[in-house]
């Protein structure tokens, strides 16, 4: 990106809907009570042929340092330092508050452009809001409904008139990519017609998407700043700090992730505040757009039926999992623990053999290496293919050590296996009467699969088919 912009004001002035607006999605968490966004969000945005980096961030309240707001505020000004321009959000129908004159001030002294936006400004009432703005000492106040998507070509207009010189390198580098883009679609069109498969040797390897989930306070904004080394995400003794499921972007011996932090899930039947339900919402979708989910259990209270509630989601959902004991530097004075919570964690999580369990401390950084080589291997697996020759060898032989049962004096054929997918590895059996196979063989032969191809931890779809009866078409009788 060619530049980055910063959305602040006070709280409950439209600053995540105009994020969302900016982005082109709604990733950020927007609701009518004030306080809702707490990190700092970034996302890519676009406003006409300008690219840029956007940050949503919290509403600035004024408050001791120490406490969840003052750290708020704190993630606020390192968006703002960061940042090569600042809009200054203010509600228009509310008009001028004491405390958008106090946050004016501090965000003259962050001496970076400044583009005041007056949302809110749809109808005839926002009107004496807009032009009590000047008063602020920011400029021109430009007049925008985020809600609406009113008012962003003025929006456009006053970012090209702040940052002048950064504007004019995005709109070319803008406009080059589209191109690139362009002519990498014309070069794949012209290999499908001549029977190649197009390549781009350029092409960067993709990150590992990963999310961290876990029960509330179990230590995941923690354990991420740790990995990133810098306190980008809010921590602190309150449970249920995190609300939007934030992603990162970190490097890890070489090896690129996206990292999301997620709201922590407490059971279903305790939730009845609409804000943690659109929390968990999000950390749900977390869990489906990533490829390996690190979920985190205290290690001093282990294997709480949410725990395993949220297992069971991992695995339904076909993602690749690895289960991280955090607060290990409060339970690991108990000689033996960590190969007795091993132990458990098989006989707990069965459909999840040889599930990689590893000790963690986001407080003193224990673990990590360990943590981040088990994420990279139980991805490897996920990924794995196995050949069809290979998977018919031991079909052959797992029949013959247990052969499928008979059902109604009938016995059922196996008759081959493939595998047509991976992420999760998926297998489908072609047999006689695929519905009178009973649940006990299937797991059987997936157990079998999971021993025999070095499959533990990861989810495995295994699916029954009847091949097709070549004579089911004729008539009786001939």
């Amino acid at each position: 990106m060619s530049f980055t912009i910063a959305i602040v004001g006070r709280p409950n002035v439209g600053k995540s809907t105009l994020f969302n607006r900016l982005v082109g999605k709604r990733i950020a968490l927007v609701d009518d009570q004030p306080g809702v966004t707490r990190d700092r969000r970034e996302g890519t945005g676009r406003l006409g042929d300008l690219d840029f980096t956007v940050i949503d961030t919290a509403g600035f309240e004024e408050a001791a340092i120490e406490s969840l707001a003052g750290r708020m505020r704190a993630q606020t000004e390192t968006a703002m330092a960061q940042a090569d321009a600042i809009l200054f959000l203010i509600d228009a129908r509310a008009g001028l508050t004491p405390m958008d004159r106090a946050f004016a001030a501090a965000v003259r002294k962050i001496g970076r452009p400044v583009v005041l936006v007056a949302n809110k400004s749809e109808g005839r009432q926002a009107s004496s809001g807009v032009y009590e703005a000047f008063g602020l000492g920011l400029g021109e106040p430009v007049g925008v409904s985020a809600e609406h998507g009113e008012g962003l070509s003025d929006l456009y207009d006053a970012l090209r008139e702040a940052l002048p010189e950064e504007t004019r390198a995005a709109a070319a580098a803008t406009k080059a990519e589209v191109l690139a883009e362009r002519e990498a679609k014309f070069l794949a069109r012209e290999a499908k017609a001549a029977g190649e498969e197009p390549v781009d040797p350029g092409a960067p390897t993709r990150p590992i998407r990963m999310a961290v989930v876990g029960r509330p306070n179990a230590g995941k904004s923690t354990l991420i700043n740790r990995l990133l080394g810098t306190d980008r995400l809010l921590t602190g003794p309150e449970a249920g700090i995190t609300r939007d499921a934030i992603a990162v972007d970190l490097d890890w011996g070489g090896r690129a992730f996206q990292v999301h932090d997620t709201a922590g899930m407490r059971r279903k039947s305790k939730i009845d505040d609409k804000l943690e339900k659109m929390s968990v919402s999000d950390g749900l979708e977390a869990i489906r757009f990533a490829e390996v989910v690190v979920l985190l259990m205290d290690a001093t209270a282990p294997f709480e039926e949410q725990d395993l509630r949220i297992a069971d989601l991992v695995e339904r959902e076909g993602r690749a999992l690895v289960l991280g004991l955090s607060k290990w530097d409060l339970a690991e004075g108990e000689a033996g623990a960590l190969t007795r919570l091993r132990d458990e964690v098989g006989y707990r999580l069965p459909q999840l053999a040889g599930l990689p369990v590893v000790a963690v401390s986001g407080l003193t950084g224990a673990g990590l290496d360990r943590l981040m080589q088990a994420v990279i291997d139980i991805h490897a697996i996920w990924n794995r293919r196995i050949a069809t020759h290979a998977l018919n060898r031991w079909l052959d032989g797992a029949i013959g050590a247990h052969p499928p049962p008979a059902v109604s004096g009938r016995r059922l054929k196996l008759n081959y296996i493939t595998q047509p997918k991976a992420r999760p590895p998926s297998f489908v059996v072609f047999c006689t009467r695929a519905d009178a196979v009973p649940e006990s063989y299937k797991r059987y032969l997936i157990n079998g699969l999971r021993e025999s191809f070095d499959l533990p931890g990861t989810p495995i779809r295994l699916t029954l088919r009847e091949k097709n009866n070549p004579y089911a078409t004729r008539a009786k009788g001939r």
